[in-house]
C-alpha cells in the first residue's frame, strides 16, 4: 500500500481511538510507520534525505529508546503492508502531520493517567518528537531542491551498476525508473547502515 494511505489510515484510526491503551497503540502503529518509511527513504530516495531517513528509520530499535506495545498483534502492524512511496515531500508532509496528531494525543493520555503509564507516554512523546524533527529536517532539505531535481540525479549512478541498492532483486520489487515509486513489501527492504 502506498506511503500516504497508510498515513491517512493511521490517522483515521487515531481519531477513533478512545482510552489510553487504544491511544498508546496508534502511537506505536504511527512511530512503526516512520520507522519504515524512514527505511525505505534512506534506502532508495533521494541522496539528500538519506542520512536522515537513515536515523528516522533507527529510532525506536533495539538499543534506543522504544515504544513499546503489546496490544499491537504482529499482523496488524500497519507499516507491513507499505509497498511504495510515489511522493516523498507529499508522504514525508502526511507522516509530519499523523505525528504531531499522536504527540498532541499522548500529552492528553499522560495528563489524565497514573505514574506508571505516565511514564510511558512520556518516552513515547519523547520519540515521536525527534520523529517529527527528522520529518521537518527531510523537508527542509528537500525544499532547498531544485524544482526539476527529481530522484533522477540520486540514482543515475545506481541505475547503470547492477548492484545498486535500488536495483530489482526479486520478482515483486519493481521500479520503472529512477524517478517513479519504489514499491515492494516494507519488510523486505532492510536498511543497512
Amino acid at each position: 500500500m502506498e506511503a500516504e494511505r497508510l498515513i491517512e489510515a493511521g490517522r483515521r484510526a487515531l481519531a477513533g481511538s478512545r482510552g489510553a491503551p487504544a491511544v498508546m497503540a496508534e502511537a506505536w502503529q504511527a512511530q512503526a510507520l516512520a520507522r519504515t518509511i524512514g527505511g525505505r527513504l534512506a534506502r532508495c530516495g533521494p541522496a539528500e534525505v538519506r542520512a536522515e531517513a537513515r536515523e528516522l528509520g533507527e529510532i525506536g530499535v533495539p538499543g534506543t529508546m522504544a515504544i513499546d506495545h503489546p496490544v499491537v498483534p504482529a499482523g496488524e502492524v500497519r507499516a507491513s503492508l507499505l509497498t511504495e512511496v510515489v511522493d516523498a515531500r507529499a508522504a514525508l508532509t502526511a507522516l509530519g502531520c499523523l505525528l504531531g496528531e499522536v504527540g498532541i494525543a499522548l500529552v492528553g493520555i499522560a495528563c489524565d493517567t497514573e505514574d506508571g503509564l505516565y511514564w510511558q507516554c512520556i518516552e513515547a512523546i519523547d520519540a515521536v518528537d525527534e520523529s517529527v524533527d527528522r520529518v521537518h529536517g527531510m523537508l527542509r532539505r528537500l525544499a532547498e531542491l531544485p524544482p526539476d531535481h527529481g530522484f533522477e540525479s540520486a540514482h543515475a549512478h545506481e541505475q547503470d551498476r547492477e548492484d545498486g541498492p535500488c536495483r530489482e532483486r526479486e520478482q515483486g520489487h519493481e521500479r520503472a525508473g529512477p524517478g517513479e515509486a519504489l514499491r515492494g513489501r516494507a519488510e523486505s527492504w532492510p536498511v543497512t547502515s
